[in-house]
Formats: C-alpha cells, structure tokens, sequence
C-alpha cells in the first residue's frame, strides 16, 4: 500500500512529476496507467493515445503506463516521440484521451505526466486526479475482462499540416529564424512543421537530449535565454524563438536578442484573432499585463481574467467560447487547436504578423509594451503557514495605498492614483511564494519589488 501523503507528492494539482528512480519508477507508473484506464474506461473511452519526450527514461515509462492502460480494458495507442501539444493534437484528432511523458522545464532527474481527456480536455485535481490518488493509495481494482491491445501510430506529419493549415504563412516575407531546442522536443517538430515554408532556420541545440547538455529546458530562467540572445543578431536573425522541454511554450526574443514579454506575444495574437472574429472572448490569466485586456478591449473584444494554471485556462475557454487565451508564462491556448496550448502555433502567429509588415520586431512590438514587469520572483519559505502568514504581513503593509483586493488567485492588489499593481500567490506544486509587479516605469516595478521581498523575507 502507498502513503496518501507519498502519493500527492508527486500527482500534483495539474500533473503527475517526479524523481525518477526516488518518486516514480516502472511500477508506479503501471499503477497510475491502470487508475487513469479505469477512470477513462468508466467513462466509455475505448482507447488512451501515449506521447513521450526525449529523457532517458520516458520509453520505459511510457511503456509501463500503456501496460496499465490495457490491463483495464482500455487499448493504447503508442506515438512515440512527440511534444506536449503534438500529443494534444492527436487526443484531438483521435478523438480520445491521452498521456503526455515528459517533466517539460524539469531537470533531467524528473519525468512526469501530462493528462488529458478526449478532445485534449484538461485533468485536474478535481476532475480525475484526486480519484487516481484514491485508487493508488487504496489498490486499483482488478478488471476482470479481456484486456486491451497496444498499437503504434505516427502523427507527426499530420500535426504539421494542422499547423501550418491554421496560420497562412505562404504570402510573408522572407524570414531568419533562429530556433533554441534547448536539446528538446521542438528540435524534433520545428523541422517539421516549418517544412516548405520562406523561412530559413538557424538551429540551436536540435539534438534530441534528455541530459540537457547545454542549458535547461527552461526559458522562463533569463539565465536559459543567454545563447539565444547572442545566437539572434550573431546570424542576423529576424526573430528567435526558445521552447521548453516538451515544446508546449515559447519565448520570443526580437533581432536585437532582446526578451520579448509573453504579455506582449498575448496581446498581438488577441489582436490577430479579433481581426479574424470581431467580437470574440479572449482568456488572460491574472499575472498577464494590462496591456493584454486593453488591446483586447480596443479592438472590439472580451477580456476574460482568470487564475494561473492550464486547467483553468481551458476550462474556462471551453466555458466563454474564447478563440484564444494566453499566459504570463508563454503558454498560449487555441480554440481552433481544441482549446489546448501550443508553443509553436503561437510562433507562427508572431511570424505572421512579423512576414506581414517591414518593421524589425522590435518596432513591431514596442506597442504592445506599456509597462514595466517584474517577472515572477520566488521565495522559498518553509510551510503553508509561514506562507500565509508572509502575505498576511504583506497585505497589512500596504491596506492603506490598496485601491483594492481581490482573491481570484492569491490576492492581487492594485494601488490608488496608478495603473500600478502586484500580486502573491503560493505555488501549486512548490514551497514557494511567488510576486508579480507591473508599473508604469521599471524605477516603480523596483520599489514595489523591493518592499514586498523585505516583507516576504524578513
């Protein structure tokens, strides 16, 4: 029998993470395999499709979990190796539900589990998550009928032609792209759904390597960013492009190697989609820039403010109808991609927008920059109480210069007499406290971030 405690260490609140070898091996895996059969199985799926990235240990583990699957009744449909949003194209076209191996941003140590549904829809903790816990740490039950059939499939082709069939780069100009794979999985897509485009591709770390030789597959970490920024201008680029792990984001970076904000790469494509579709709903979560729901609001659209994390995002794009959502972290979500997220399909968004017009992109996108942003700060504390205790601390400070509160996610205050704001919140799945600062200039965003760290790390 397992710990409930040892169980939830690892099925987090979006996702299955963990050392391999110390949280996870072969076993737990078949188990979780034959908890989510069962659970699919209930809910008269026939088939589970099985994607895995490039670490070491994603084949044996993938294997596991489609001989749990299959123990349940349930057939599974290997594709072998796949991004994240390449394994929610073919739960999409399959029409079944799907299992993504892959740690994503992790080291190399960590493998994980990305779940979804039919039709890529989300599993959280309060849609089948929590019942898989139960399952694992009570005893999956038996299936006493004949059990399921393990088949290959291959997708990758298919999930290019989706791509480039949902933006029209056929009439841009010519453009330099230089690609940081960070030795992950986009070095196995990016050539295939860039096929035949007027694009040249200058390539960075496109070997499949799940040691991460080279830096994490973690662009969110500005330090995972330096080779790119002196890559771009060094071989005259137009645009730079950095995925993680399992692809499923992307940042951007313009000629110059300069950062360009995951706000910033919302607020265009919001633009993009509403030129399309007047009127329509567009998703932000709470961390994006005011700048996301002003543009959205200034060319005729429905801003729709949400808290962090892809299950919320997705359930509330189903929820509104969205043609589009977008996070502060670079992940992007499309209604025309079963409201799943996708890295690459948000860059080519960018580079039609940028192939559509003369400007570098760094002209481009100056207008949809109209703050200063911290980025997210982390600050490890001890437990759920110092936690709590710290934003408490932080909330007093600043009850008198508070034009209000509001605690969709965390508590986010925006202050009187400026469009500045902050907001704190725990992270799901760390012992981490996390801030986030936008103000009209960097000196404010300074300031902010200064006297809310002292409070947070007294």
């Amino acid at each position: 029998m397992r710990s409930r405690e040892a169980v939830s260490n690892v099925i987090k609140a979006y996702d299955v993470r963990g050392v391999v070898g110390e949280d996870i091996d072969a076993d737990f895996i078949r188990d979780v395999g034959a908890a989510f059969g069962r659970l699919m199985r209930n809910e008269s799926a026939e088939q589970v499709v099985i994607g895995h990235d490039m670490r070491p240990s994603s084949p044996e583990l993938a294997r596991a979990f489609a001989e749990g699957v299959t123990s349940q009744g349930v057939n599974a449909v290997m594709i072998g190796l796949s991004s994240t949003d390449q394994l929610y194209f073919a739960s999409g076209e399959l029409d079944c539900p799907g299992a993504m191996f892959t740690a994503s941003h992790n080291p190399a140590e960590y493998n994980g589990i990305k779940l979804c549904r039919s039709g890529a829809r989300p599993v959280g903790q309060a849609t089948g998550l929590a019942d898989i816990i139960d399952m694992l740490v009570e005893g999956v039950p038996a299936y006493e009928g004949e059990a399921g059939a393990i088949s290959e499939r291959a997708t990758l082709e298919a999930y290019g032609q989706y791509l480039r069939n949902l933006v029209d780069l056929s009439s841009i100009r010519h453009l330099k792209v230089a690609v940081d794979a960070a030795n992950g999985m986009a070095g196995y897509t990016v050539p295939e759904v860039f096929k035949g485009l007027n694009l040249d591709i200058e390539d960075l770390y496109f070997e499949l390597d799940g040691t991460f030789p080279n830096h994490e597959a973690n662009p969110l970490d500005p330090k995972n960013l330096v080779d790119l920024q002196a890559f771009t201008p060094e071989v005259g680029a137009d645009i730079g492009l950095a995925f993680d792990g399992d692809a499923d984001r992307c940042f951007v970076v313009d000629e110059l190697g300069q950062p360009v904000s995951p706000s910033a790469i919302c607020a265009i494509v919001a633009q993009r989609y509403l030129e399309r579709k007047p009127g329509s709903t567009i998703i932000h979560n709470l961390i994006t820039s005011k700048t996301v729901p002003d543009i959205i609001r200034e060319h005729g659209g429905t801003p729709v403010r949400t808290r962090v994390g892809h299950s919320f995002i997705k359930a509330q794009m189903a929820e509104h109808g969205a043609v589009f959502g977008g996070e502060h972290s670079a992940h992007y979500y499309f209604q025309e991609f079963f409201n799943a997220d996708s890295g690459i399909l948000a860059a080519m968004h960018v580079l039609a927008a940028l192939g559509g017009q003369d400007k570098p992109l760094s002209e481009l996108m100056a207008e949809y920059t109209r703050y200063a942003a911290s980025g997210e700060i982390n600050s490890k504390l001890d437990s759920a109480e110092a936690q709590a205790e710290r934003a408490q601390a932080v909330l007093d400070a600043f009850a008198d210069r508070a034009e209000s509160v509001d605690e969709l996610d965390g508590f986010t205050v925006e202050l009187k007499g400026t469009p500045a704001w902050f907001n704190v919140r725990a992270s799901n799945t760390e012992p981490l406290l996390r801030l986030n600062v936008e103000a009209p200039t960097q000196d404010e965003v300074d300031a902010l971030v200064s006297e809310i760290l002292a409070i947070i790390r007294a």
